[in-house]
């Protein structure tokens, strides 16, 4: 019988010991697993970055507010936490680091640096209430973080309301809230243009720089060489016409009327519910004039869409309590025309909501707001207290304009479209005094992507730059302008592009004088002088003097449209 090998068998104590070794692992990679436990988390501050350190407590790198981190959550430091971001450890102080995004801002108040309305929600372009320069905002929420760490809109309460308050027109300190933007000592020129006019004063008004946006699914060109349409129904159907002339010379744009007081351009849905009559009395059919404004863009133009924000007839016969009213409460006739009010929330939302339907509709690459002014010619009747603006807000003309434009440039920022505003010549004079309108140029470039002025050679005065009759020498005379008015631009730490209207019909309209026909050199002399006084980013001719906007008369000017300047 075969002998059994005798099987060594391991000491007991021995055995104790691997099961404790093979225990103690298990727990240590247990314990490593719960040490190394991670939780989302977010940076909180009232700062726009927090520091982050190393594990030696020097400080390596920042971080955006409102970032997502992953937290190690089981690590015995009351003070320290660490997170893992980027595909790093880092370490930073607990307080920084926050459940949810929404409570990643600290700040509990901030201070009004410009003046402007709080917004009802994020939705509409409805208005509350003004918010004046050094008032302070109660903060109880935001609507996004932006890459910078910056808020876009806080939600506040103010007064009795409660709204959305954009952050770039805030302080955190009552004091840092209260001072003026001085560009360069402008401010200083600001301060010296006095309300001799009832216009307003140049120091109540806003110069805080603005960052000029650049849209990449909508660039406009370096010049805008335009030429512009009316609205009515001869010139829309003649569209093809206009495309096949401008493929002959330079231009690379149009202007179209959207709105032109009583020629409105195309029955708007909006209007329809807002201004029946304007609807009514539409030039084209919605599907006509869509097709127009396709045309141009499918054959590569740049679109501007202009709209008479505050000369508009019919909106007044609809809206009559928005409007600028007379001693016996109705609506001011002025000039043929009635007025809205550019003191009256509801109607720069009416213009705004236009615009943005426009854009969504037709597909505009710029809205150009003509009429953003007070009527002219009316200082005799406010001295006599015969007129009312409905001036809720105790604003000054200059105040009201400026912060419409504002106002109507960040809502259609939204939809990555520009917006331009046309002034007159005389706002660019740096003579002592804010139009009895209320434009002021550097306050209205400041803030707009693009400033137009209307220098036209026969509104000039007699001896203008001169020249006993100022449109029969159009080089000399735009020049002369074009000096003051490089001028109002410099006065801005953010300008605008200043694209102008140039004379494209036969002067002067009214007969005061030698009438000169201003064909291909009196246009291309006026161009030539913007460009050579630093006025250089384009032209639009105005020659709306015929039902047809006068193709013909274009085409006697096409040597100055042919040129590059």
């Amino acid at each position: 019988m075969a002998k059994r090998k005798k099987v060594k068998r391991l000491p007991f104590v021995v055995l104790i010991f691997i099961v404790l070794l093979i225990c103690g692992g298990l727990y240590f990679i247990k314990d490593l697993e719960g040490k190394n436990k991670k939780e989302t988390r977010y940076i909180g501050s009232d700062e726009l970055t927090v520091k982050l350190l190393d594990e030696e407590n020097k400080e390596v790198k920042d971080i955006v507010r409102g970032t997502k981190v992953d937290y190690y959550i089981n690590l015995d430091n009351e003070e320290k936490g660490k997170i893992s971001y980027d595909g790093k450890d880092y370490f930073l102080d607990k307080k920084y680091l926050v459940n949810e995004q929404k409570d990643s801002v600290y700040e509990k108040e901030v201070y009004v640096r410009t003046s402007y309305n709080l917004k009802k929600d994020l939705e509409s372009v409805d208005l509350l209430t003004l918010a004046n320069k050094g008032d302070k905002l109660e903060i109880i929420g935001f609507d996004k973080i932006l890459d910078n760490g910056k808020v876009n809109m806080y939600k506040v309460k103010y007064q009795d309301n409660e709204g959305y308050f954009y952050e770039k027109y805030t302080e955190k300190t009552e004091e840092k809230a209260l001072v003026n933007y001085d560009y360069n000592g402008a401010y200083e020129t600001h301060k010296k243009q006095k309300n001799i006019y009832n216009g307003g004063e140049g120091a109540t008004l806003d110069y805080f720089p603005v960052e000029k946006v650049k849209f990449d699914d909508n660039k406009m060109p370096e010049k805008v060489y335009s030429l512009y349409l009316n609205g009515t129904k001869a010139v829309i159907n003649m569209i093809d016409e206009y495309i096949e002339f401008a493929k002959t010379t330079k231009i690379n744009a149009f202007v179209v009327d959207i709105v032109d007081d009583t020629v409105i351009g195309y029955a708007s849905p909006y209007m329809e519910k807002n201004s029946p009559t304007s609807y009514k009395y539409a030039q084209n059919s919605l599907e006509s004039y869509q097709k127009a404004i396709k045309k141009l863009k499918d054959n590569g133009f740049y679109v501007i869409g202009r709209i008479t924000a505050f000369k508009d007839t019919y909106y007044v016969s609809d809206n009559k309590e928005n409007a600028i009213a007379n001693s016996s409460g109705q609506p001011l006739k002025h000039q043929t025309s009635y007025w809205p009010s550019a003191y009256n929330r509801e109607v720069w939302k009416y213009d705004v909501e236009l615009a943005r339907e426009a854009v969504e509709l037709m597909g505009f690459n710029e809205i150009q707001f003509d009429y953003v002014r007070f009527p002219d010619g009316l200082i005799s009747m406010e001295k006599a207290k015969t007129v009312n603006y409905h001036n809720t807000y105790n604003e000054t003309k200059a105040q009201a304009i400026q912060r419409f434009l504002m106002y109507a440039t960040n809502e259609l920022h939204q939809l990555n479209v520009y917006v331009s505003a046309d002034v007159f010549g005389e706002s660019s004079y740096g003579s002592g005094y804010i139009t009895s309108y209320g434009q002021y140029w550097p306050a209205i470039s400041t803030v707009v992507d693009v400033i137009s002025a209307m220098p036209y050679t026969d509104h000039f005065g007699y001896n203008y730059g001169g020249h006993a009759e100022p449109w029969m020498y159009p080089y000399e005379t735009i020049s002369f302008w074009a000096k003051t008015a490089k001028k109002g631009q410099d006065l801005s730490a953010s300008p605008a592009i200043a694209r102008t209207w140039v004379t494209a019909y036969n002067t002067p309209v009214a007969a005061r004088g030698t009438v000169r026909s201003y064909n291909s050199e009196e246009v291309e002399s006026q161009i030539k002088a913007l460009f050579d006084n630093g006025l250089n980013g384009g032209y639009m001719p105005w020659n709306a003097f015929s039902a047809k906007n006068n193709l013909e008369k274009y085409k006697k000017q096409k040597g100055a449209y042919s040129k590059e300047y």
